[in-house]
């Protein structure tokens, strides 16, 4: 009977040379801090970083390992890699990476495909999780109250004005 392994992972980083994918992580059955080594293969600047971060992240050797590492934390990682191969500098690398990363406010979500839709869908829950206040937050407030000025003139939208048109 196999027993139940939880492994928690602190570090998640990249090693160029040789390219590998390297994981510190906690053994809590052992109590003790491990590191992981995971050769990156068949890799090369023009290979897609997400296809290769979800290979790693389903890989039977490796998945109860990464279970605790975000697919976009490896995809940084590989892009990293990505970077490095096609002879950018690190700083170039992560310079590019926090470009894409970004989420422009001016964007038309509605005119994007449904792979890039969902590369900024996956950014804004992954800012909302680092963003958000838990419980256990020292600055955590379990109910705001908010007043809101009464006297101010309330701004009416075009459409609370009623219209005599059917809907």
């Amino acid at each position: 009977r196999a027993t139940v392994m939880t492994y928690v992972a602190k570090k998640c980083g990249i090693c160029f040379q040789p390219p590998s994918i390297i994981l510190i992580y906690k053994d809590n059955s052992k109590e003790k801090t491990r590191q992981r080594i995971m050769p990156v293969r068949n890799f090369s600047k023009f290979s897609d970083c997400g296809l290769a971060a979800e290979q790693l992240k389903n890989n039977p050797r490796h998945k109860a390992y990464l279970e605790g590492v975000s697919l976009r934390q490896l995809q940084k990682l590989y892009s990293l890699l990505k970077g490095h191969l096609g002879g950018e500098s690190l700083a170039e690398s992560l310079e590019k990476f926090r470009q894409e990363e970004t989420i422009d406010p001016e964007e038309d979500l509605n005119k994007l495909d449904d792979k890039e839709l969902a590369k900024r869908k996956s950014i804004m829950d992954e800012l909302f999780e680092k963003n958000r206040k838990k419980k256990d937050d020292p600055d955590f407030i379990y109910d705001i109250e908010v007043e809101f000025p009464q006297d101010e003139q309330l701004e009416s939208c075009g459409w609370d004005v009623e219209s005599g048109e059917e809907i």
